[in-house]
């Protein structure tokens, strides 16, 4: 099955609940409850399972404030950080450097910045929004980072000799982001191909459920069928896939698999 705009997987479910035919899915009440259930699937079938198509690479956003150097503000459509690297390439330097930085705990990083002198001239007190001032350094490039309130994320150090506060364009981010909804006839939901027949069997049935208050048991049917198949089923490019190795010797091209540092659910 292709792709469905939802004014398509409206006219569908009209369809089989033998409903009235619409041209827009606000034309009736109707259509709109339709498409109001299509869209509560819809967000149920992504928060169901992660789905490959979501792990995104993306940039962090520059905070610009020389009280806050240190800081990068996370999308607010990101709601898995799995990993963050910035450029450490040096003011007179040719060449892009990244380097994955390294999560460390708000109260074990605080903890660590304690212990500098902000007298020191390679030290900054920076002041975090919530006026809460520690110290970090200020002639280097970052080598951790952190987050106290899942908005921001936070730094041990910039390079001032490059930079008067951390860059967006520096910044190289793998997570998992959040598609929007848009109720309009040619919306088309951020699925993969091949979970629309699922999808929209979850829809049918929900729909009658919930609209006529009668099963439908042949997209009930659909439905588990196809979400069996899309648990066994996740990658297209399947280098996105680690498995275990038992103890089997690691290739150089070959990692351990991480837990997400970040996850705002």
């Amino acid at each position: 099955m292709a792709t469905m705009t939802l004014l398509e997987v409206v006219q569908s479910v009209l369809s089989d609940m033998d409903s009235d035919e619409v041209n827009s899915i606000s034309d009736t009440l109707e259509s709109l409850q339709v498409a109001q259930i299509a869209k509560d699937t819809y967000y149920w079938m992504l928060a169901d399972r992660d789905w490959p198509h979501l792990n995104q690479l993306f940039l962090l956003g520059s905070v610009s404030d020389t009280t806050r150097p240190n800081y990068l503000q996370i999308p607010s459509d990101v709601h898995e950080l799995e990993s963050v690297a910035y450029n450490t390439r040096k003011s007179d330097g040719t060449y892009d450097i990244y380097k994955e930085l390294i999560y460390m705990y708000p109260d074990t990083f605080l903890v660590k910045h304690n212990r500098l002198k902000d007298s020191d001239t390679n030290i900054t007190l920076v002041t975090d929004g919530s006026g809460v001032k520690f110290s970090v350094y200020n002639d280097r490039a970052p080598k951790y980072w952190t987050s106290f309130d899942d908005e921001y994320i936070v730094t041990d150090a910039y390079d001032s000799d490059a930079e008067s506060t951390l860059q967006s364009s520096k910044t190289q981010c793998r997570g998992r982001r959040e598609p929007t909804w848009t109720s309009s006839d040619t919306f088309t939901p951020d699925l993969p191909r091949d979970a629309f027949p699922t999808y929209l069997a979850e829809v049918k049935s929900s729909c009658f459920l919930n609209l006529k208050q009668v099963e439908n048991a042949k997209a009930e049917q659909i439905s588990q069928k196809g979400q069996r198949r899309l648990s066994r089923k996740s990658f297209v490019a399947k280098g996105g896939v680690r498995y275990p190795d038992y103890g089997r010797k690691h290739s150089k091209y070959t990692s351990t698999p991480r837990s997400p540092y970040f996850d705002k659910t």
